[in-house]
């Protein structure tokens, strides 16, 4: 159980960090929550207020509904899988992270998925999406296929925050990604269709 013991130690590090700005604004770092062991990470953008209230990661309303179309289209909840975000502490007023946040925070995330080795990553929304694919494509052209990332495979979808935002279609995207995850994850026997190879473009 080293990697356990290690990611133990790496959100008490991450607990105390003052790398950039938003050290100043937090209640808690809100460092991630699940397996440590799991075969799925999924990476959201950043705290919210109701996260930065109780230190983990998509508990307020998008966290509900992320947690509804994980048992709806894989059959587990969040204890089956691990949940982190790209930056740890809650931006002011929930604006979107700015570059030096990302960049003084893409440390632990980076940590985080070599402790955990998943076998599959869903990255919820533009900002994870975009970081880990090392891509300026938004969410809308990325979702609908899977990527290679290191000896893992990526799932890019919407952020929850989005389909609360617009409603059936974007839900029902979302579930179809999801599926293609459970194909991966082999939790089902139908085949993955429509895998690519890595995404071109700007990081």
């Amino acid at each position: 159980m080293a990697e356990t013991t290690e990611l133990a130690d790496l959100a008490r590090e991450a607990a105390g960090c003052t790398r950039c700005a938003l050290a100043a604004g937090r209640t808690q770092v809100v460092f991630g929550t699940g397996d440590p062991e799991a075969d799925l990470l999924l990476v959201g953008e950043a705290p919210g207020r109701d996260e930065d209230l109780c230190g983990e990661p998509f508990v307020g309303r998008s966290g509900k509904l992320l947690d509804r179309l994980l048992a709806e289209e894989l059959g587990v909840d969040r204890r089956r899988c691990y949940i982190a975000n790209v930056v740890k502490c809650r931006p002011p007023g929930n604006r979107d992270p700015r570059p030096a946040e990302v960049a003084a925070c893409r440390p632990y995330l980076a940590a985080q998925i070599d402790l955990i080795r998943p076998a599959v990553v869903v990255t919820l929304g533009n900002f994870a999406s975009r970081l880990l694919l090392q891509t300026d494509q938004g969410i809308t052209r990325l979702r609908g296929t899977s990527y290679p990332f290191g000896d893992a495979r990526l799932v890019p979808t919407f952020h929850p925050a989005a389909a609360l935002r617009s409603g059936g279609e974007v839900v029902a995207q979302m579930r179809a990604d999801l599926v293609r995850a459970k194909h991966l994850l082999g939790w089902s026997s139908e085949p993955e269709a429509g895998a690519v190879g890595p995404v071109e473009g700007g990081g």
